[in-house]
């Protein structure tokens, strides 16, 4: 399973039945544009991303380093790499 895979799933449970199945989750879906995550389900979905790839991808720390225009712009390819960078 790559790491889109998994986060597009993690994404989806997130969302949950607001979810617009039509809408493919893509390295470049934006999370505040295209996806409108709220802050409590960005939240949630880091927890998620720290319960299924362990302590190595430490998403908040990476998040807290970033300025608000970088993290209004984020993109799901953002996290993508940011994980793949973590684990090789």
């Amino acid at each position: 399973m790559t790491t889109l895979t998994t986060i597009s799933g993690l994404i989806q449970e997130v969302i949950g039945e607001d979810w617009d199945l039509e809408e493919e989750i893509t390295l470049e879906t934006t999370f505040s544009e295209d996806l409108e995550l709220e802050s409590i389900e960005f939240v949630s979905l880091a927890e998620k991303m720290q319960a299924t790839f362990g302590d190595d991808v430490d998403f908040v720390n990476w998040l807290s380093e970033k300025e608000l225009d970088e993290v209004i712009d984020l993109k799901v390819g953002d996290v993508v790499e940011f994980i793949d960078a973590c684990r090789t």
